[in-house]
């Protein structure tokens, strides 16, 4: 049985995203309105076995982060089917469970408590955390003195400790430097030999090349294609190009 299954599954929004007043809101809904929504995924289905990763390209406001959401079960799908075997960990948006006046060490045991650790798990795991983001002594400064890119080191470096079945990252990978990407491939590369899941959002082919076996190409909420990484790749960066000299 797949790990991950999609079956025909659609997610809506509605337009009116801006605050409004409850007597309006409540009058639109009451309306039901079909105007009002729009399909950020649209009658999509796939199938993740384990040891099998995934990329996910398209453009901005394709689905791609609709889609992990719904993996990670942070949202439900409207229409069609779901299900998740395994621990899912997602990296869906830089510092998520963080805290800028805590400092490195206060949000790294208050982020593994959020993933599941007890408290001798944090202590055993600790040091290991520490060493692998590289932050060092910036650890016992507060959080908001970080750059994004110690912020998703230390975030990359408490989510991969938990040894996840199912790993999902949303672009988090870019604000790295290479040192720390290879430090992460590296890791990944690890999960992928113990059989676990990756699906990965990212702009960088080069990286969906090193790290996925297949992709999945999203435009305007719809599969355009699925299938190897290089022949979906391809056909991305080739419509891509036509859009762009037309």
């Amino acid at each position: 049985m797949a790990a991950i299954q999609f079956e025909n599954v659609s997610k809506t929004y509605s337009r009116h995203a801006q605050r409004q007043f409850f007597r309006t809101s409540l009058a639109r809904w009451l309306r039901s309105s079909k105007e009002s929504k729009f399909y950020a995924l649209k009658d999509i289905s796939f199938s993740l076995e384990h040891g099998e990763s995934l990329g996910v390209v398209g453009p901005n406001g394709a689905g791609k982060s609709t889609l992990l959401s719904l993996v990670a079960g942070l949202s439900w799908p409207d229409e069609g089917r779901i299900s998740v075997e395994g621990r899912v960990v997602a990296l869906l948006e830089l510092g998520s469970g963080f805290h800028p006046d805590l400092t490195g060490a206060e949000n790294v045991r208050l982020n593994a408590a959020l993933l599941g650790f007890s408290r001798r798990e944090t202590m055993e795991r600790f040091d290991r955390i520490v060493e692998f983001s590289g932050i060092g002594e910036f650890i016992d400064e507060p959080l908001r003195t970080y750059s994004s890119g110690m912020v998703m080191r230390l975030a990359f470096s408490v989510a991969i400790q938990t040894t996840p079945d199912i790993l999902l990252i949303d672009e988090v990978l870019a604000v790295g430097d290479q040192s720390f990407q290879a430090k992460c491939i590296e890791k990944i590369f690890e999960l992928k030999r113990a059989d676990k899941i990756l699906l990965f959002v990212s702009h960088a082919p080069q990286i969906l090349r090193q790290l996925c076996d297949r992709a999945l190409w999203l435009e305007s909420g719809h599969l355009v294609r699925e299938g190897p990484v290089e022949e979906t790749l391809e056909a991305y960066q080739a419509y891509c190009t036509v859009g762009a000299e037309s």
